[in-house]
């Protein structure tokens, strides 16, 4: 496998994982049970499942209250963007007018 293959199979896994796990916190948080720590919800966006976290966060309405959520979130994902972009073109051809 090349490395933009295992990226991508990377990327779907950890976006399926934070999708999944937004679901079942928002489980956990209507039984009151043991929750999943917020800082677990933002390391798996901030290690590449960031549109997985945002989708799931608005499809199971979970943590749409809390301000860090929803701008925290999106401003990862545009980071990420911002830094694929730099990777991908190289640094030297991004020009800042």
């Amino acid at each position: 496998m090349n490395t933009l293959t295992l990226l991508a199979v990377y990327l779907v896994f950890l976006n399926l994982a934070a999708f999944l796990l937004m679901g079942f916190d928002k489980q956990r948080a209507r039984r009151h049970a043991f929750r999943v720590p917020e800082t677990v919800l933002f390391a798996f966006a901030i290690f590449g499942g960031s549109v997985g976290a945002i989708c799931g966060m608005w499809l199971y309405a979970h943590k749409t209250q809390q301000k860090r959520f929803v701008f925290g979130l999106p401003l990862i994902l545009l980071l990420q963007i911002v830094l694929a972009v730099i990777f991908l073109t190289g640094f030297e051809e991004i020009r800042f007018y």
